[in-house]
Formats: structure tokens, C-alpha cells, sequence
């Protein structure tokens, strides 16, 4: 699958492909989270398929004041903040643009933390091995600020299980956990997750919320 394009039907069929490469962890304590939206589709197969609980750590890019489709950083669900050095020198993003991006992303996690967990209070995590799934990694930054967030709650293993992804996304993220899972590695400059998948649309919160009902939710 490497290097391929359209190598999945749609997010469920990227999610039995990772079910059975993560077949070790069936029947585990190990608790998978899904980074919605678009991660819980592929999250809630795997989770069946183990026999395991789901959950979502909630994570959101911090996104350019002109665009909403690229970022500079990410806030995760416990308030982790992780910014791209690099692309703030580049585009000489001022500190107070930074902080205002900072602040609305931290209001939308949080909004979104009430929409599709409510109060439900947060899985225990401690000593735990966790599995980390999102439906593709472009710059990886939103996996990176996952990641960083679960450590913080004790997890003592920390595994990534993505379909598709550029490769140095991947390089980035693999010395912070245990394990990475992923069939569909690429390279080159024109990287897009959605190229990994045959149909492709955005998922809703409603739709996440529907499949997050059959766990309990």
C-alpha cells in the first residue's frame, strides 16, 4: 500500500485494515480514543473488532487568520499546546495573532469536549496502553499534541494507528510513543489524506456522536 493512492473504500475499510494489523491487542485493558471527527469512524471498527472501549481525545488545529483549512500548532483536550516553531518565524505571525489563535482553538476543544463527551469524566489512563486513532496524518501536529495530553494522564504505552500519512509526519511522532501502525505510508510534496480514500466527505459531529452512541456514549 505504500507510496498508493485510493487504497481504501472509505474510513470503516481503513479500520478493519488496522484491526488486524493490531490484532496483539484484543481483549486487552488497552483503551483506543479516537481524534474526532474524522478519526472516530475508523476508531469505532477497530474497537469492535478488539473488543475494546472507545473514547476521543479531542484535539483542534490552530489555524492561520486567513485560511481554516492549514495550521501553525494544536490544542488538545487538557489544554497541551503544541506550536510549529517554524512556521511562526516563517510567517512572522505576531505574538498577540498567536495568543488569539490560541485562545479560540482552546474554546472550540472545549465545546466540542461538551458536544460529543458531555460530563461523562475522562477514562482512566494510568499504567494503560493506549491506542491513538485519527483517519490520516498530514503534518501530524494534532497527533503530536494527543499524544503529549495522554502522557500526562499515566499511560504507559502509547501506540498511533493511522491509515494513511506523510512519512515525516511519522518520524516526528515516533520517538514519543511505543508503536505506529500504518499501511498506507507516502511521500512528496502534494500529500492529502483524502487520497488514501476512494469516498470521501468530512464527518459531521452528529455523525461521530451517532457512532459514539453504540459505546455508551
Amino acid at each position: 500500500m505504500r507510496q498508493k493512492e485510493g487504497v481504501f473504500a472509505h474510513r470503516e475499510e481503513a479500520g478493519r485494515v488496522l484491526a488486524s494489523l493490531l490484532k496483539n491487542y484484543r481483549g486487552t485493558d488497552s483503551v483506543v480514543l479516537a481524534i474526532p471527527a474524522g478519526g472516530v469512524p475508523v476508531a469505532a471498527v477497530i474497537a469492535e473488532e478488539l473488543g475494546l472501549p472507545l473514547d476521543v481525545a479531542v484535539v483542534s488545529k490552530i489555524t492561520f487568520p486567513w485560511t481554516t483549512e492549514a495550521g501553525y500548532g494544536a490544542v488538545a483536550f487538557d489544554g497541551t499546546v503544541i506550536l510549529n516553531e517554524e512556521m511562526l518565524d516563517y510567517y512572522r505571525l505576531s505574538p498577540d495573532i498567536v495568543e488569539e489563535g490560541k485562545k479560540n482553538t482552546l474554546a472550540k476543544v472545549t465545546r466540542r469536549l461538551k458536544e460529543l463527551r458531555g460530563n461523562r469524566p475522562f477514562p482512566q489512563l494510568k499504567g494503560k496502553t493506549v491506542i491513538l486513532v485519527d483517519d490520516g496524518l498530514a503534518s501530524g501536529i494534532t497527533m503530536l499534541a494527543a499524544v503529549k495530553a495522554v502522557k500526562k494522564l499515566g499511560a504507559e504505552r502509547i501506540v498511533v494507528a493511522v491509515p494513511t500519512a506523510h512519512w515525516e509526519s511519522l518520524e516526528k511522532i515516533l520517538p514519543h510513543v511505543e508503536e505506529i501502525y500504518c499501511p498506507n505510508l507516502r511521500a512528496g510534496w502534494h500529500f492529502a489524506v483524502a487520497d488514501a480514500y476512494r469516498i470521501w466527505y468530512d464527518v459531521s459531529e452528529e455523525e461521530a456522536k451517532e457512532i459514539l452512541s453504540r459505546f455508551n456514549f
